[in-house]
C-alpha cells in the first residue's frame, strides 16, 4: 500500500512549476497564461503555474480567479502588499511543486515556445544546471534598453565572470534542489542577480538560449529610472557582503562538512 501510495504522489507532482509574478497585469493575463498552458499541454509536459497577486491594485486578482475557474492549471498566491519584483518570485517558487521550478514574467515578452525550449534544455541536462533566456531583437523603448545595456555591462565589471549576458531575462529553470541551496533573500529587481551570482559560486552550468523578445501583451512597464537607481545601490551593497558574505559562508560550512561526514 505504501509503495501505490508513493507513485501516487510522485505522478501527481508537475514535471514543470512556473511562478508568474502579477502586479497589474490584468490587461495581460487573459493573452499570456493560456497560450502557455496549450503549449505545454501539447508537448505533454505537466505544467503547473503559480500566479502570485503581487499586491496588485487592478482587476488582477479576479482575473486570475477566472483563469481558475476555466480549469487551467493555475495555483494562486497573494502577496497583500507589494514591495517588489522578487518578493514576487520568492512568494511563488516557495509554492512551486513541480520537479523544475522555475519563474517568467507575466506580460508575454517570451513567447511560449521559447519558453518550452528553455525547459527541455534543463530537462535533458545534468542536475547542476539552470537554463534561461537572453532576449534578442527586443522592440523595448530607448528608455529600457540604456538601462539593460547598462545594468548588464555594470554587473559583468562589477562581478567578473558573471555567468550571463542577459542577467534579467526569465524564464529561468532549474531542477527544484538547486533552487534549496540558493536561499534567496532579495524582495525587488536584484533577485535576477542574486541568482546568477549563486550559480557562479555553486559552479553550476548555465544553458543561456537566444529568443526573441516581444512588446508586453497590456498594461505598463514597471521599470524606470527608479529602477537603475535600485540596482546600484544593490550592486554596491552585495559587492560589499552583508547577505552574500554570510550566504557563502554557509554554504562553504556545509561543503566541509558533508566531505567530513563522508569521510
Amino acid at each position: 500500500m505504501a509503495a501505490k501510495r508513493s507513485d501516487f504522489v510522485r505522478k501527481n507532482i508537475p514535471d514543470l512549476s512556473l511562478a508568474m509574478p502579477c502586479y497589474n497585469e490584468a490587461d495581460c493575463l487573459g493573452q499570456t497564461v493560456p497560450p502557455l498552458v496549450e503549449t505545454f499541454q501539447k508537448a505533454g509536459i505537466d505544467l503547473e503555474v503559480v500566479l502570485v497577486d503581487n499586491g496588485s491594485t487592478d482587476t488582477t486578482s479576479a482575473v486570475i480567479d477566472g483563469l481558475i475557474a476555466r480549469g487551467l492549471p493555475i495555483k494562486k498566491v497573494t502577496v497583500p502588499v507589494n514591495k517588489g519584483q522578487g518578493l514576487g518570485v520568492r512568494t511563488g517558487l516557495a509554492a512551486c511543486r513541480g520537479r523544475h521550478v522555475g519563474y517568467l514574467a507575466a506580460d508575454g515578452q517570451v513567447a511560449p515556445e521559447s519558453v518550452l525550449l528553455i525547459y527541455r534544455a534543463v530537462a535533458t541536462a545534468g542536475d547542476r544546471t539552470i537554463a534561461k533566456v537572453r532576449r534578442r531583437f527586443r522592440p523595448d523603448s530607448v528608455t529600457r534598453k540604456l538601462i539593460s545595456t547598462f545594468y548588464n555591462i555594470g554587473m559583468l565589471v562589477i562581478f567578473p565572470g558573471m555567468p550571463s549576458m542577459d542577467v534579467n531575462g526569465s524564464p529561468r529553470i532549474m531542477p527544484r534542489e538547486i533552487l534549496s541551496m540558493m536561499d534567496l533573500t532579495s524582495s525587488d529587481w536584484f533577485l535576477e542577480a542574486e541568482i546568477m551570482l549563486k550559480v557562479q559560486y555553486l559552479r553550476l552550468m548555465v544553458i543561456e538560449i537566444d529568443v526573441p523578445g516581444f512588446l508586453r501583451k497590456g498594461g505598463n512597464s514597471h521599470v524606470g529610472m527608479r529602477t537603475v537607481f535600485e540596482f546600484m545601490r544593490n550592486i554596491v551593497s552585495y559587492r560589499m557582503g552583508g547577505p552574500w558574505r554570510e550566504w557563502r559562508r554557509e554554504v562553504s560550512g556545509s561543503a566541509a562538512r558533508e566531505i567530513h561526514v563522508q569521510g
